[in-house]
């Protein structure tokens, strides 16, 4: 695996598989790789050839500077992790060659940036554009690979590419959950022992919503009985639960409202947050 830290060797070694026609998957990440990750890489390398992956802990998409510092970070075992899973090129730039000082550009995605984390995170999406534009100016991908997990991401992300015309598909995998279906996530980390099994509360939640929403529960009450679960326990608190459109995040009174509904789901679990969704 070809590894680069500069952008500018980076596209001297990419222009030969441009020009040769060859294409290229993108997985671009935060670094502390998992499965899921690894299933992203999976499903480039069936597709294509020739694989990318980034590492970049990209600060200008969190809005908490606690929460930035301490994001795990593990450069090394993500190397071993992804050697092992077969990727081509691995980029990780410090952040001075990713950001200038002066940090002017914005980007307002109207309503979709407005509910769920773009309500509590404040700028977090457009960080996210901020970072994801220049990714694929550097890298050129024909197909970039993102989690279902992070489902509000992906439907600003593909926003993105069709406002600015980006020469690039969006591939969104299913969410790969552990055993006992807690999503996989790098925050997941953070959790202390004790609060490990206490998280698994948000995909509980998420699946037992989405029966009863399939059964005709309204989702006024569907979302009474989630915070009822979530006041259950001193470990975990709902930050929201909200049930919307998939096309365009706007909030569903009934499943039968939209051609595909989806749950979305952020809790805070000992202190760390944890985020969730579910297709109806």
């Amino acid at each position: 695996m070809q590894i680069f830290r500069e952008i500018k060797p980076l596209r001297a070694f990419l222009v030969e598989k441009w020009r040769a026609g060859q294409k290229l998957g993108f997985v671009p990440t935060m670094g502390a790789l998992h499965q899921g990750h690894l299933t992203l890489i999976a499903a480039s390398r069936a597709g294509h050839p020739f694989t990318v992956c980034s590492v970049f802990v990209n600060p200008t998409q969190f809005n908490n500077a606690e929460d930035f510092a301490r994001y795990p970070r593990n450069l090394e075992r993500d190397v071993e992790m992804l050697e092992r899973a077969g990727c081509d090129v691995l980029f990780c730039p410090e952040e001075a060659e990713m950001h200038s000082d002066s940090q002017y550009l914005k980007f307002d995605f109207g309503h979709l940036d407005k509910v769920m984390e773009g309500k509590f995170r404040p700028g977090h999406f457009s960080g996210v554009a901020q970072v994801v534009s220049k990714l694929f100016h550097i890298v050129q991908p024909d197909t970039a690979y993102f989690g279902q997990k992070d489902w509000q991401q992906f439907v600003i992300i593909r926003t993105l590419v069709n406002e600015l015309k980006f020469n690039v598909k969006l591939q969104a995998v299913e969410t790969v959950r552990e055993p006992d279906g807690l999503a996989m996530s790098s925050r997941n980390e953070r959790l202390l022992e004790a609060h490990r099994k206490e998280a698994t509360v948000l995909s509980r939640c998420l699946k037992d919503a989405r029966e009863q929403l399939l059964h005709g529960k309204s989702v006024e009450d569907v979302k009474k009985n989630v915070l009822d679960s979530f006041n259950q326990s001193e470990a975990v608190k709902l930050e929201y639960f909200e049930v919307v459109n998939t096309e365009n995040l706007t909030p569903i009174k009934s499943v039968g409202d939209a051609d595909r509904a989806i749950l979305c789901m952020a809790a805070y679990v000992g202190g760390v947050r944890l985020i969730d969704n579910m297709f109806v």
